[in-house]
């Protein structure tokens, strides 16, 4: 792991860089660039810098900040950054390579708490420290954090002097007392709701644990040891109930049996620094503890699920939450809206959009094409091609055209082709149409989808389009509801879906095309509820005749909701979907495969794969199209999601 004195050095290094250095100098030679392609190769140099690892991978795409699978991601800059909005960027790329530097991922997993609040906190606390050691070192990396933070915390609402601690996760309010703690700078602004909340609960608590972790930043040993010292102050046992006043090691043992809702760090927090409705991974997911290849620039304060706490009455209150994740319910469904795109949009403004469509996609279109092709000819090989003899009417035997020449009195012969299993076959494209696909996202998917409908309509394989998002920012009719009825707690879903029929897998293609321009409408992508959404597409294909059924997903990130998330237990959302794809791949025939775009969608979906460029996302489509038609049988070849 670098050493933490090597910042120091780097510092120095980087006050000349842009003037010195041989990269910089080939910059000045590129005439065509634009300033935001440069501020994108600084922000790419300088994280590779902090990380320490020469090797590292840094992409653009979407409005997600993580690393997955050993590549960093990052937010697309906007075109005409203001001075707040470069500060917020390069803190996100600042935490991330900081905590590539400074994270031991063998004595982490090695302390870290089994599951619940002490884990989240316990991550929380790690990620304070590995921002901190840089903070520490460099003053304008310090001021990019706080950006960053600052940003993500007025997102979030934390900044608003109505939090209460039944609203802000205690997790959260640890990571910013911490590094107020480690840095000596106060916390920003943007978080004044969530501290003014929790601030006076964490000190009494375990105010001089807190100050002994500043004291051990460069000792990942000595500060996972302090870390569990400062869970056991504020009253959390390891598997993050609260512990017993009477501390009786065998009553606490017998307590801790009991069962508890495992959240287990996959949190749908409602933004990420730079972003709005996607959410990445925490670093220690439950399928793989002891990789740290996902890190999440959201999730590095950690945030989890509350747990029922059982502290004494002198201890300052916390807020009691029932012991076990509610089941996912709706406040109301009246407000829900299925939707035709032509019914959204007049004929001639679709027409207008899918012009617009192709002519943003057109280079990209014909790469597609291309590989549709090829998947049209692996399909259509794989076709047992049999026929009716001897027919009445149907195609023209020419095989048998002679023996209308030899006896002219011989009546002419028909043949047609048999229906094959092949073609007993349907389809569904299902794409997250959120906010965080805007741009070039969702204009790609838009075009794969197209392309790939128009293929599998030639193999007769038929194929419908299908696109999920909400009609309203932060809740719509459904929450104004809500209000009105007093605010009962832990409503269940409070945003108005929206769910979109670009094509039925009856309608044929040419019917259909404009329809697709509707994802380039200003104002239509919002949030996504992929539970519900998967759920109705899954229910669609349950009523189709076809024997094979299959389902694409294509999305760039958990489940976002601000108005749900923010009125109910974490992990609503991600729990319903959880529970719809274990529905759909363990208890029925159809087929399941998902593609992400820059997230790590195979912590969900069993047969999956994740993209880090857009680009990729027609090779991705056609591939696994390919092998699950190659597969034997129907069916053939799914497996079990992982447990």
């Amino acid at each position: 792991m670098p050493n933490h004195d090597y910042l120091s050095e780097l510092a120095g290094s980087l006050k000349g860089r842009v003037a010195s250095t041989p990269a910089q100098a080939r910059l000045k030679t590129i005439t065509n660039e634009t300033p935001k392609e440069t501020f994108k190769r600084a922000l790419a140099a300088t994280a590779k810098a902090i990380s320490g690892d020469k090797e590292l991978e840094v992409a653009y795409g979407g409005d997600v900040a993580g690393v997955v699978r050993g590549t960093m991601m990052l937010p697309v800059p906007p075109a005409n950054p203001t001075a707040g909005a470069v500060a917020k960027a390069r803190g996100e790329a600042d935490a991330l390579a900081l905590r590539i530097a400074f994270h031991n991922a063998e004595v982490f997993k090695k302390n870290q708490p089994d599951a619940g609040e002490s884990r989240a906190i316990f991550e929380a606390l790690e990620q304070a420290r590995c921002e901190s050691i840089g903070a520490n070192a460099m003053t304008g990396m310090s001021d990019n954090l706080i950006a960053a933070s600052d940003a993500r915390a007025r997102r979030r609402g934390y900044h608003k002097q109505d939090v209460t601690q039944e609203t802000a996760p205690l997790a959260e309010a640890v990571g910013y007392l911490a590094r107020e703690a480690f840095t000596g700078r106060s916390a920003p602004d943007g978080a004044g709701g969530i501290l003014g909340a929790w601030r006076d609960y964490i000190e009494d608590m375990a105010g001089d644990s807190l100050k002994a972790l500043a004291e051990t930043l460069d000792d990942s040993e000595a500060f996972a040891r302090v870390a569990l010292d400062f869970l056991k102050d504020m009253a959390l046992s390891e598997d993050g109930s609260g512990a017993d006043d009477d501390d009786d090691s065998e009553d606490e043992s017998s307590d801790n049996e009991q069962e508890k809702p495992d959240d287990n760090n996959d949190q749908e927090d409602d933004d990420t620094p730079g972003s709005s409705e996607t959410t990445e991974a925490d670093a220690s997911d439950e399928t793989d503890t002891d990789s740290q290849d996902d890190v999440d620039a959201e999730n590095v304060d950690g945030e989890s699920e509350e747990q029922p706490d059982d502290m004494a009455a002198t201890s300052p209150q916390r807020p009691s939450l029932p012991n076990e994740t509610p089941p996912y319910s709706v406040y109301t469904s009246q407000f829900d809206e299925l939707i035709k795109a032509e019914e959204l949009c007049d004929p001639e403004e679709l027409a207008r959009l899918r012009g617009y469509l192709d002519g943003h996609m057109a280079n990209l279109s014909s790469v597609i094409a291309r590989l549709a092709n090829r998947l049209q000819r692996r399909l259509l090989a794989q076709q047992q091609r049999s026929w009716n003899f001897d027919l009445e009417e149907g195609m023209l035997d020419t095989a048998r055209l002679t023996r209308v020449v030899t006896d002219p009195m011989q009546a002419l012969s028909f043949k047609e082709e048999k229906e094959t299993d092949f073609r007993d076959t349907v389809v569904s494209i299902v794409i997250d149409n959120s906010g965080s696909m805007r741009g070039r996202p969702i204009m790609v998917a838009a075009v794969c989808a197209d392309i790939l409908a128009r293929t599998l309509e030639r193999c007769g394989v038929k194929a419908e389009i299908l696109g999920f998002t909400t009609r309203a920012w932060k809740g719509g009719s459904s929450f104004q509801d809500w209000l009105a009825q007093g605010k009962p707690k832990f409503p269940g879903r409070l945003n108005d879906l929206r769910h979109i029929i670009y094509k039925s897998a009856d309608m044929p293609w040419r019917r259909a095309k404009n329809n697709l321009g509707l994802m380039m409408r200003e104002g239509l992508l919002k949030e996504n509820i992929d539970g519900e959404a998967l759920d109705w597409a899954f229910t669609r294909l349950q009523a189709r005749p076809e024997q094979r059924k299959i389902m694409m997903v294509i999305s760039d990130g958990a489940p976002v909701d601000d108005a749900t998330q923010s009125q109910n237990m974490s992990g609503l959302l991600e729990n319903h979907l959880r529970s719809v794809i274990d529905k759909i791949e363990n208890r029925s025939d159809t087929e399941l495969v998902a593609i992400g775009i820059g997230h790590d969608v195979t912590r969900w979906y069993a047969r999956a794969v994740t993209i880090m460029d857009v680009e990729q996302l027609g090779g991705a489509m056609t591939e696994k199209l390919a092998e699950l038609f190659e597969e034997p049988g129907k069916g053939g070849g799914r497996r079990r999601r992982r447990a």
